[in-house]
């Protein structure tokens, strides 16, 4: 099927300005103009973006992106290349994701400290409840 550069704006979430930036950074080498000179984009094309989008989101540098995009354009003899972005990606991920999950436990552990000081009228609950405290001891490292 083929979109217009709206079209594909509008289903992916992302701006037209977005899209052509996108491609003035080379990023999208694979579209094709019409004879109007406007972006016509296709299906493949939206999988590309699709991956492009998980890729920045995930952190990855437009250079980067940029450079696996040079890479695919190379052909098969970049596989191992390409493969070896993805993981070092999802490296990087899986590192994010266990500080965020130190973060959330932080968080859940002052979500818990409120409820309590709430339901008690005092910010002081550590003596009335131990297992705060701990918690708060275990998290933190200091009483």
């Amino acid at each position: 099927m083929r979109y217009t550069i709206g079209q594909v704006a509008k289903k992916l979430g992302l701006t037209a300005h977005t899209l052509r930036y996108y491609d003035k950074e080379g990023l999208l080498p694979f579209v094709k103009k019409g004879s109007s000179g406007a972006r016509v984009f296709e299906d493949d094309d939206l999988d590309w973006l699709l991956i492009l989008e998980c890729l920045k989101a995930t952190g990855m540098h437009l250079k980067d992106i940029k450079k696996y995009m040079d890479l695919c354009l190379v052909g098969d003899s970049t596989l191992q290349e390409r493969m070896n972005m993805f993981v070092r990606q999802k490296k990087r991920i899986e590192e994010q994701m266990q500080q965020l999950n130190k973060y959330m436990e932080k968080i859940d552990f002052k979500i818990a400290y409120y409820t309590e000081a709430v339901k008690n009228g005092s910010a002081d609950i550590y003596k009335k409840n131990k297992y705060l405290a701990q918690e708060r001891e275990r998290i933190f490292g200091h009483k």
